[in-house]
């Protein structure tokens, strides 16, 4: 009998006024939701409608960083090849743990798919990439922030149709030492190329983000998850 999956735990930023929409924001390695919180203040301000949420990552050991201890979403034993093997157990499991995030904003919040935006930072990124490909909502927007395709061998053969025409906002730094700019830029490629509706924006930027960036990020939420008309009485 499989394990119960732990719940985890998320910084919350509740809307503030009338909560009509949510976006589901997972951060990178080693990182925790307090880390894009800030972010998710900021954009708030313009958002008032929208409620944030950033989950932490369970703490597990980290190949890349010599088996460390830390927040992480899966396992990563290299960030020098796209066609490395990836974690996909740790990957599929972490979905799982989101997905969670995703039905109670669905459930017990009253939010439609179609007025959540799910995304991430480097991991989370890839994370969100993952649930958006391969779930059965159809959200609002994803939101790709220097990362990379998960499981680029195999991912086109594990996607469903929900979200090939939702609009993919993805930001990349030139000078990421990282995550190398042509990993996300190639990843983009291979989604358009199979009819996914990315829209590809390099930042002058290492690996993080910039306020030209936070700016775009706001317009593509403005226009994935508008402040819905207040009904007339």
């Amino acid at each position: 009998m499989a394990s119960q999956l732990k719940k985890l735990t998320s910084v919350i930023l509740p809307a503030r006024s009338k909560h009509t929409a949510s976006v589901i924001f997972m951060h990178g390695l080693g990182d925790q939701g307090t880390g894009w919180a800030p972010v998710g203040e900021e954009l708030q301000r313009s958002l008032p409608h929208v409620k944030f949420i950033f989950p932490n990552a369970p703490n597990q050991p980290v190949t890349l960083n010599y088996g460390m201890l830390m927040p992480s979403w899966y396992d990563i034993k290299s960030l020098n090849d796209l066609e490395q093997e990836s974690d996909e157990a740790g990957l599929v499991k972490s979905r799982q743990s989101v997905m969670e995030l995703v039905r109670e904003e669905i459930d017990n919040h009253g939010i439609p798919a179609n007025r959540i935006v799910v995304g991430g930072f480097s991991q989370g990124c890839v994370l969100g990439l993952m649930i958006g490909l391969t779930t059965e909502f159809k959200y609002a927007g994803l939101l790709s922030l220097s990362g990379y395709l998960p499981l680029h061998k195999k991912i086109m053969s594990m996607t469903s149709e929900a979200n090939q025409k939702t609009p993919i906002f993805w930001g990349h730094g030139s000078a990421d030492p990282v995550v190398r700019y042509e990993f996300g830029k190639h990843s983009a490629e291979l989604l358009k190329k199979h009819k996914y509706n990315v829209n590809f924006n390099t930042y002058e930027m290492g690996h993080s983000a910039c306020p030209e960036e936070i700016r775009d990020i706001l317009a593509f939420l403005r226009t994935t998850i508008p402040e819905l008309p207040t009904p007339k009485a």
